[in-house]
């Protein structure tokens, strides 16, 4: 999966930071306001420094973030989880906030990771043009691959602005998905644990 990413990002030649602004501006004058007027003068490049916080997440390897394992357990061979890990993406369709909570949880074989890891790869992926769909497998392939545990369980619980704030305009629609790996998809009272504590 890796692999795939980076033969897409080294596809992609990224445009000047001025052609970044020109395009904003572009926009701005396509809505039928003025770029040059007073309020939205700084705008393009204000956008601009708002995109590289939205899509940071282009610039880190996730893979990398979970390279630094420990295998001092003390025996430990219970599943590790983290609850409610909010984040904040984007909707590739429309570029609209998606906002919501991820579920990670891995039954380690040999090693572990800092817990913190565990939420840094949920939001180097939110901090990309998403689908949830595609995020959520994208967390649990990447830990898989990279921690090489027992299994990988990954929920997320978001609301999609591209669906509450136009088109349909269903406020309060939440979307869940999932993936299992591993022992929680080959052993149903590890998924049914998994699922009882995020409940």
């Amino acid at each position: 999966m890796q692999d795939v990413l980076k033969k897409q990002e080294a596809a992609i030649q990224r445009p000047s930071r001025e052609e970044a602004e020109a395009a904003v501006r572009t926009l701005l004058a396509w809505t039928g306001d003025n770029p040059d007027r007073e309020g939205l003068i700084d705008t393009p490049s204000r956008v601009v420094r708002a995109y590289e916080e939205y899509f940071e997440g282009y610039n880190i390897d996730p893979v990398k973030t979970l390279q630094r394992t420990f295998e001092e357990t003390d025996g430990y061979d219970e599943v590790v989880m983290l609850r409610d890990i909010p984040f904040e993406s984007h909707c590739e369709h429309h570029i609209a906030p998606i906002i919501g909570k991820a579920h990670v949880a891995y039954l380690p074989d040999k090693r572990v990771v800092g817990i913190s890891k565990l939420a840094r790869v949920v939001e180097i992926f939110a901090k990309r043009l998403q689908t949830q769909e595609i995020m959520t497998v994208q967390v649990a392939d990447t830990i898989q691959e990279a921690l090489q545990p027992k299994g990988v369980a990954v929920v997320i619980d978001a609301v999609h602005q591209c669906m509450t704030t136009r088109g349909i305009h269903k406020p309060g629609v939440a979307t869940v998905t999932s993936r299992m790996l591993g022992v929680f998809r080959s052993q149903p009272e590890t998924r049914r644990e998994f699922l009882a504590m995020i409940e």
